[in-house]
């Protein structure tokens, strides 16, 4: 490994990070002229007209990352008679700003996503924008799209109603310590002890997600806990990687998104309205999940069916919790990535087969990706009774386009990572480490070791295992430049 100068791990990927976003085709920087046309943009103050509906007078609050300032989503729920509990979800109304055909949408129609890397984030859209004018920010007043839903004791949503309207974050709150307060493990945050029937909200909006979880998880939506790390520096350099641990807080705006986008998907529909759709298809590799489910002593069924793949992984995260995170990982990789699809009105939807829904678009998220941007544009024209603003054939186009983005800026944030872990395991070359098979195919073989937990490429096998395989390892290279990692079975 080459030596590591006194510039810091920091300076090192965030100089990676540039040349693999060039080399992926992805833009760096915003041009001038992006800055120039949003400057009056940022500068423009919010009122309310005829064709917005104060909603400012709700108790909304956002929860997110402690140090998110691209606010997307706000949230908010009441009690309603006959046990039912209405959920509000304030969408960022990011096209009051950003226009279709202007310098800052086609920048952001090039990447079409934010790139996170351990060093460096790249955003969609410039931070005077999806930090400030654009963010649904602590205390601000910001046009909105609002996604209304009744959910019934029995999670089904009986009603639901899109329409824009003004809304202000009354508490900027962040996962980690509302969960702590959730759990009893941690103190009331100071926002919420601060402001009146914000708890008690906040306990409705958990029963209400929990009342949405369940039905999805009875339809065969997957419960999976994932391996999501993230690096830690201190002082320029890397010191560990720490697991984004899911909790409770997390999972209440996780099911209200997915809600929210069911029913953008079926509100669409319901105007004669093509979209884009998110759709995981049905497993390609469904025998080799039955196979490994069978290694577990579990018996599935020949044609791939989600619930009972959740009854798999329920049945497995009961009876070995302690590696329950292993399996959801080889199911992971065997189900396939997502991709967006167009979807004319009155087509068959393949669905999403790890949500178990059929109607899904993403729209919750237009700070931070494009077709969440193109979704906002069909809503605001059905409300207008306009034409849409995009053919079926532009569509199609950049259902595309927004799926080969994706996986490019997957594989960007993959290699950082990788770089960022050959970093850290450099002086780690020889020593031995259990791990597991994540990925097989024609192209290699991969699999990840699990403290640290650490993904890379498996040569010198005389047979080549399969996903979800447990082996010894050697670590033999790692290669901080390329984000190769290389490892020997022993």
């Amino acid at each position: 490994m080459a030596e590591i100068s006194d510039d810091g791990h920091r300076k090192i990927l965030r100089r990676i990070a540039k040349r693999v976003m060039l080399e992926r085709s992805m833009a760096v920087d915003f041009p001038d002229e992006v800055y120039a046309e949003i400057k009056s943009a940022a500068e423009t103050s919010v009122t309310a007209d005829n064709a917005v509906k104060d909603m400012t007078g709700i108790l909304w609050y956002s929860i997110d990352n402690d140090d998110s300032e691209d606010l997307d989503q706000l949230t908010a729920a009441e009690s309603i008679p006959g046990d039912k509990i209405r959920v509000y979800v304030a969408v960022a109304d990011v096209d009051s700003m950003v226009h279709s055909g202007s310098v800052t949408d086609t920048h952001a129609g090039q990447n079409t996503l934010s790139v996170y890397t351990p060093a460096r984030v790249f955003p969609m859209l410039p931070e005077q924008l999806s930090t400030g004018a654009t963010s649904l920010k602590y205390g601000a007043v910001r046009r909105a799209i609002i996604i209304e839903m009744t959910v019934e004791k029995d999670g089904n949503v009986s009603a639901s109603g899109i329409y824009p309207g003004l809304v202000k974050n009354k508490a900027k709150l962040a996962y980690n310590s509302v969960a702590a307060w959730l759990d009893n493990t941690g103190p009331e945050p100071e926002q919420m002890r601060s402001m009146e029937g914000l708890a008690g909200n906040i306990r409705l909006q958990e029963d209400a997600a929990a009342r949405l979880r369940l039905l999805r998880y009875k339809n065969g939506a997957l419960s999976f806990e994932s391996s999501e790390t993230h690096v830690v520096f201190l002082d320029g350099h890397i010191k560990g990687l720490e697991a984004d641990k899911h909790n409770r807080a997390k999972v209440i705006i996780e099911d209200f998104m997915i809600a929210a986008n069911g029913a953008t998907a079926r509100f669409l529909e319901s105007r004669g309205v093509s979209s884009i759709r998110r759709v995981v298809h049905t497993p390609k590799r469904w025998d080799r999940i039955v196979e490994l489910a069978k290694e577990k002593g579990y018996q599935l069924p020949a044609a791939a069916d989600p619930k009972s793949l959740e009854g798999f992984l329920s049945w497995t995260k009961e009876r070995d919790n302690e590696h329950f995170q292993d399996i959801s990982i080889s199911v992971i990789k065997l189900l396939g990535p997502g991709e967006y699809c167009l979807e004319t009105p009155g087509a068959s939807s393949e669905g999403h087969f790890g949500l178990a829904v059929k109607d899904y678009t993403h729209s919750t998220a237009p700070n931070r990706r494009y077709a969440d941007l193109i979704t906002q544009r069909l809503l605001k024209a059905a409300f207008n009774g306009d034409s849409p603003p995009y053919s079926d054939e532009e569509l199609d186009v950049l259902a595309k386009h927004c799926t080969q983005k994706e996986n490019d800026a997957k594989k960007i944030e993959r290699q950082l990572g990788k770089s960022a872990a050959a970093l850290l395991l450099g002086d780690m070359i020889g020593q031995e480490f259990d791990a597991m098979v994540t990925g097989a195919s024609e192209k290699g073989t991969w699999v990840r070791i699990f403290n640290p937990p650490v993904e890379g490429r498996l040569n010198g096998y005389v047979s080549r295992p399969d996903v979800g395989h447990k082996l010894r390892v050697k670590l033999i290279s790692a290669d901080v430049e390329r984000g190769y990692i290389d490892f020997n079975s022993i």
